[in-house]
């Protein structure tokens, strides 16, 4: 961890909340995340040895805590006391970045992984009313192996499937990958998606009407641009 060689607070809490990757662990952790695995999939570009040696330094500062599960190997993560303070910094972070950076997505943006992930963790499973709900997914402008993906609603859990889980699926969704990352981000409304055929929706009626909330969009998207051409969309 660098240091900026100074004893003022301020610069201390930078040398660690600052360092690269640590906000988004932060991020992560404060939504739920607290095994390895799913540590790794909000931080793609962060090798597993980099983030092995980042949970350790976090450790060793006290912002969180490893621990024994009841069930399984390997360890847990969680934020401690000192670690719980850094969420309002984090959800801060979001807000200014939700009004004042929002634009149409770089090309190193448009990722498939990440928003996956994002979708697995967020949506409202048990929003159709009916369990299990399959949701399956088409992104026209991907390769064929990674054009169709499920998703598996049980009780309150949404597992992404690879492969048919096989059960009828209920709902049809069909977009772009940038697209559908306009409307998980909050810069492209369901209702519009839907009307502009940028989202096509197949099923019965009773659960396209219920798709904005098995979208589960966070505050976050209720944040309007600072300025209007920041909007992408």
């Amino acid at each position: 961890m660098k240091s900026y060689g100074q004893f003022c607070p301020v610069a201390k809490a930078a040398e660690l909340f600052c360092e690269r990757w640590t906000p988004l662990i932060l991020r992560d952790l404060a939504a739920g995340s607290t095994r390895f695995s799913h540590l790794q999939k909000g931080v793609p570009l962060m090798s597993p040895t980099l983030l092995s040696r980042r949970l350790k330094q976090l450790e060793a500062e006290g912002v969180i805590e490893r621990r024994k599960p009841e069930t399984g190997r390997g360890w847990t993560y969680h934020l401690t006391e000192s670690g719980r303070e850094f969420v309002p910094l984090v959800e801060r972070l979001g807000v200014w970045g939700q009004r004042w950076t929002r634009r149409e997505l770089a090309e190193n943006e448009v990722d498939l992984g990440l928003l996956l992930w994002a979708m697995e963790r967020s949506v409202k499973a048990d929003a159709f009313g009916k369990s299990p709900a399959v949701v399956h997914v088409t992104f026209t402008d991907q390769p064929p192996n990674k054009q169709t993906w499920w998703f598996l609603n049980e009780g309150d859990t949404c597992e992404l499937c690879v492969e048919d889980p096989g059960f009828e699926v209920d709902l049809y969704l069909t977009s772009t990958l940038p697209d559908m990352i306009y409307i998980v981000r909050g810069d492209l409304p369901v209702s519009r998606a839907l009307g502009t055929e940028r989202l096509e929706a197949m099923g019965p009626t009773a659960l396209r009407r219920k798709l904005n909330a098995w979208f589960n969009l966070q505050p976050l998207y209720k944040v309007q641009p600072a300025r209007p051409e920041l909007a992408a969309t």
